[in-house]
């Protein structure tokens, strides 16, 4: 997650409280979206940006995430989501975010 948009989460979750931020993601890769999902939830693993160090524990999903996609209109999610969908690694996609969930449960 680039420094402009840990800036942007940190200034919504300020001014929303965490119990009023979701974040959604649409990394390609289950590692990205694992390292998206540790720095919002367990602070910047890279020690580089404006949530390093800062734990906000906020909940993240995947767009591709069962509980995620069930919750968008299925037209609009196909024509928006569905390419996608079928050339990436869900399965791995879903993986890392239950991982990363469930390291911040434990903190």
């Amino acid at each position: 997650m680039d420094l402009e948009n840990q800036k942007r989460v940190l200034e919504f979750t300020e001014e929303y409280g965490k119990d009023n931020v979701v974040v959604i993601l649409g990394a390609a890769e289950g590692e990205a979206a694992s390292l998206a999902a540790e720095t919002v939830t367990l602070g910047d693993p890279t020690f580089a940006g404006p949530l390093a160090g800062v734990s906000l524990g906020l909940a993240v999903y995947h767009v591709v995430e069962p509980a995620v996609k069930e919750e968008f209109d299925p037209a609009v999610y196909d024509e928006q989501c569905g390419m996608m969908e079928m050339v990436l690694d869900v399965d791995d996609i879903c993986n890392e975010m239950n991982a990363i969930r469930e390291q911040a449960a434990e903190v």
